[in-house]
Formats: structure tokens, C-alpha cells, sequence
């Protein structure tokens, strides 16, 4: 069994970006720039923020920290995505999730530009996907397709399963999955004999949103298995698969902490240079 260290890949991937971006510089040009919206007081949202301000310093990217109240209001707020919408020093710009209940999800990040979507989840950048010509992808399917490349790991011809269908992460990873010539099935929690189906998988990525969820019987021996879930379970972090019941059948395995949410922390700022090159 070998650990996929999203430490590891996700610190490549901001070191090549950090000299792209000097280059950028270095010819005396503006550097890209991402917008991030937190609405409230949201404790572990606030860490989100933090951390992806954080990043972009390691990197140079600008950032803007926009803080709004608890009690803002649609309008409030929408007016402040469509300032970000028209800063042409501003490439990508995200807002955190969740927001408070007075406020649609969904209708607020509808109004996010789509060539500022570093998300990668507005129709636009979802259909270009679903096409085979992606331009900005969602974070999360793309830090794992990152992982699969840097271990040089297979997908050609394998059969990948995936647990979980969100438009985060389930929809998007099938999509690019495929793209890369596997054959995928998706999981849910409508499907009949789970376990049976997981255990076939040659890839099995766990994206159910529930604590150790995925044990030994689920696994195929040798697999690789991409566990995207962060759960907290007596005050620490865990996964959707039970690491320790499962490691040992495993070829390849991502802990949590320490996997896939570095990755998707890259593959933001990854999307915003890629949108700086695109729309800028």
C-alpha cells in the first residue's frame, strides 16, 4: 500500500505556479487575482478563507478578502459580486460556502461572472466539461485527476467507481474519468447491491459525505482508493473509508487530512491563472 500525499502533489503544483506567476512579473505585467466572499461568522469558514488567502500569497497571487454581516441581503450582496464581476485586476472570485439560511445558494452564485467561476460549477464551465472541452473545472475532481497523473497511476481502460452523484465532485469526476478513457459507474444512495458494485472498482472514490463509511468487504484487493470526504468524528478529522480496515487491500489509498483537500485548495489557484490566460 502507498499513500498518495496530497502535501506532496499539491506543493508541486504551487511551486510551478509560483514561477509562472514570477514570470508573469518579471515582464512587468499584472499578476492574477482572486476574490474571496465570506458572508458571517462561520468559525471553519473562516479558516477556509484564511487558508486560501494564505495560498495565494505563497504563489503571488492578489487577493481580496470581501467580509460581509451575517444579515446581508441578496441585494447587498449580489451588488458586491457584480463590483468583483467588472474589477478587470480581479480573474477569479469564490464565495464560501455554506451561506447563511436567508440566502439562496444557487441564485447567488448564479451571478458570478463565467469566466470568473473558478469553482468551476456554473452552467457554463459544467456544460463545457460535460462537451470534453473543459476551461475552468471544478476544484475538487481536478485536484484528484492531479493526484492519479503525478503517481502515474492508470485510467485507461480501468474501471472506476464512484460513490456519491453532487455537482461538486460525484458529476464532474465521472466526466473526467471518462475523458480519460475509463469506465465509470456512479453510486448513490438509491443504488441496489453497493457493496458489490464498489468492490469491482479497479479506482474507487468515496464521495458520500459520511464518516468511514466504505470498509474492507467495498474494496476491491489492490485498488486505488481517492477518499474525498472530511468528516469529524470526536473532534478529529476523518474520511468517508475506513482507513484502517481498508488500507491493507489498497495499492494506493489518500488519508484525511492530508489528501485530497490540499488539492483542491491548489487546483483554486491553478483555475485563477488558468482564467487570468483565458479571459484576461
Amino acid at each position: 500500500m502507498k499513500l498518495i500525499d496530497g502535501k506532496a502533489v499539491s506543493q508541486k503544483i504551487k511551486e510551478d505556479l509560483k514561477l509562472r506567476i514570477d514570470q508573469i512579473k518579471a515582464k512587468g505585467e499584472r499578476v492574477p487575482g482572486l476574490a474571496v466572499v465570506l458572508v458571517g461568522e462561520n468559525p471553519a469558514s473562516k479558516v477556509y478563507v484564511a487558508n486560501k488567502i494564505k495560498d495565494c500569497e505563497q504563489v503571488g497571487i492578489k487577493s481580496i478578502h470581501c467580509h460581509l454581516q451575517e444579515h446581508t441581503e441578496k441585494a447587498e450582496l449580489i451588488k458586491t459580486i457584480e463590483k468583483l464581476n467588472n474589477d478587470k485586476e480581479i480573474d477569479g472570485i469564490i464565495v464560501q460556502l455554506p451561506l447563511p439560511k436567508h440566502l439562496n445558494e444557487n441564485e447567488i452564485l448564479s451571478h458570478i461572472s463565467i469566466h470568473k467561476d473558478v469553482d468551476g460549477l456554473s452552467a457554463y464551465q459544467m456544460g463545457k466539461l460535460t462537451l470534453g472541452i473543459p476551461e475552468l473545472t471544478p476544484c475538487t475532481p481536478s485536484g484528484v485527476m492531479e493526484m492519479l497523473r503525478y503517481y502515474e497511476i492508470p485510467t485507461e481502460g480501468k474501471r472506476a467507481v464512484i460513490i456519491g452523484r453532487s455537482n461538486i465532485v460525484g458529476k464532474p469526476m465521472a466526466m473526467m474519468l471518462m475523458k480519460e478513457n475509463a469506465t465509470v459507474t456512479v453510486c448513490h444512495s438509491r443504488t441496489k447491491d453497493l457493496a458489490e458494485i464498489c468492490s469491482k472498482g479497479d479506482i474507487l472514490v468515496a464521495a458520500v459525505g459520511k464518516a468511514r463509511f466504505v470498509n474492507s468487504d467495498m474494496v476491491k484487493e489492490g485498488a486505488v482508493v481517492i477518499d474525498v470526504g472530511i468528516n469529524r468524528v470526536d473532534g478529529k478529522l476523518c474520511g468517508d473509508v475506513d482507513f484502517d480496515n481498508v488500507a491493507d487491500k489498497c495499492s494506493y489509498i489518500t488519508p484525511v487530512p492530508g489528501g485530497v483537500g490540499l488539492m483542491t485548495r491548489a487546483m483554486l489557484l491553478l483555475n485563477t491563472l488558468k482564467a487570468y490566460e483565458l479571459y484576461a
